[in-house]
C-alpha cells in the first residue's frame, strides 16, 4: 500500500511541499524534456499466463535505486536526442507532416519524438522497428556489431540518425501508434513530456533486458497489470495506469493499433491546489488519479512483487 493508498499508485513523499512551495511562488517550475515511451505488443500464446485477456504488454521494472520512479513499473522510453531532429534519414509510413499533426509539434520535433520512440525500444528491449526497405524489419540484433551500436546508441556516442545510415536502414514509423500525451506535473524536480506509443512485436525479433535501469522485464496482459496495481502490489505512475486501462479494452494486438489513429492526444498535466492545509492532486480527464493530502504526507512504501514467475 502507497502512502495509505488501496493501490500502487507512485507518490513521493516530498509532493506535498513542492506543491505548497509552488502555490507560495518559492518553487520555479523547471522545462520539461521531450520523451518517448512504447508499449511492444504481442497476442496472447505460448508462453504466457495470466488470468486476463487481450494482448500483453512488455514491461520493465524500475531500479530501486533510480532517483525518478524507482521500484515502478512502466515502458521502455526516455528522452529525445536533438541530434535527431532534422536530419536526413529512410523514412518509412506516414509523413512527417502527418506525424508533426498527430503530435501536436513541428516536423522536426516529430521525427525526433518517432525517432527516439524507436530508438529507446532497441536501447531498453532489443527490439528494432526498422528495416533495409520500407516494407521490411530486421530479424535478428543479437550479434555483437549490434550490441556495440546499441552501447553506443546508449552512450550518445552515436545518434539514431547516424545509425540508420550506418546500417542503411529505413525507420518504419508505420509500425508505430501515438496512443496519448502525459506532462510531468509542475512541481516535479525531474519532468518531461512524453509522447506514448503502441507498436507490435515484429516477428523474428525477441525482447530482452537489455536496461541498466531495470532489474526486471515481463509480458503481461493489462487487465493482469492493472488488477495487481489495483491491490496495492505493482507500483506504477498514473500515465502507465491510464494506458493500460485503454489497452484493455482491447482483445488483439490488431485492435490497438487500429484504435490508435482516434485516441485523444491532448496532453494530461496534473493540478495541485491548497484547500487550508490539504493538498488536493488530480489530473484532469482521470479521476482515480485524484489525491488528498492532510499535512505532512508519510513516506510511500514500496508494494511487492506479486507476479513471481510471470512471463518475462
Amino acid at each position: 500500500m502507497a502512502n495509505g493508498q488501496a493501490n500502487g499508485q507512485w507518490y513521493p513523499s516530498e509532493w506535498p511541499d513542492r506543491i505548497r512551495a509552488l502555490a507560495a511562488g518559492t518553487l520555479t517550475p523547471v522545462t520539461p524534456k521531450r520523451a518517448a515511451t512504447v508499449m511492444l505488443l504481442k497476442d496472447t500464446g505460448p508462453g504466457t499466463t495470466g488470468s486476463g485477456s487481450g494482448p500483453v504488454v512488455h514491461m520493465l521494472r524500475r531500479r530501486t535505486s533510480m532517483a525518478f520512479a524507482g521500484g515502478a513499473y512502466a515502458y521502455p522510453g526516455g528522452g529525445v536526442d536533438p541530434r535527431d531532429d532534422d536530419r536526413d534519414i529512410g523514412w518509412a509510413g506516414p509523413t512527417r507532416a502527418w506525424w508533426a499533426d498527430r503530435l501536436g509539434v513541428d516536423e522536426a520535433g516529430a521525427q525526433a519524438i518517432v525517432c527516439a520512440a524507436v530508438r529507446e525500444t532497441y536501447e531498453e528491449a532489443g527490439v528494432l522497428l526498422a528495416g533495409p526497405t520500407g516494407d521490411s524489419v530486421v530479424g535478428d540484433t543479437t550479434g555483437a556489431d549490434w550490441e556495440a551500436d546499441r552501447a553506443a546508441l546508449v552512450d550518445r556516442e552515436l545518434s539514431f540518425a547516424e545509425f540508420l545510415d550506418r546500417r542503411g536502414l529505413v525507420l518504419r514509423s508505420d509500425l508505430l501508434g501515438a496512443w496519448a500525451r502525459w506532462i510531468t506535473p509542475e512541481f516535479e524536480s525531474r519532468r518531461y513530456d512524453t509522447w506514448f506509443f503502441v507498436a507490435a512485436l515484429p516477428e523474428g525479433q525477441r525482447t530482452r533486458n537489455a536496461s541498466t535501469e531495470a532489474d526486471r522485464t515481463v509480458w503481461i496482459t493489462a487487465a493482469d497489470a492493472t488488477a495487481g496495481y489495483d491491490k496495492g502490489e505493482l507500483l506504477m505512475m498514473p500515465p502507465t495506469v491510464a494506458t493500460l486501462r485503454g489497452l484493455a479494452e482491447c482483445g488483439t494486438v490488431a485492435e490497438a493499433l487500429a484504435s490508435a489513429p482516434g485516441r485523444d492526444m491532448t496532453p494530461v498535466l496534473a493540478r495541485a491546489r491548497l484547500s487550508g492545509d490539504e493538498v488536493v492532486l488530480s489530473w484532469p480527464g482521470h479521476d482515480e488519479f485524484t489525491k488528498h493530502v492532510p499535512g505532512a504526507a508519510a513516506p510511500p512504501a514500496t508494494p511487492s512483487d506479486p507476479t513471481g514467475g510471470a512471463p518475462a
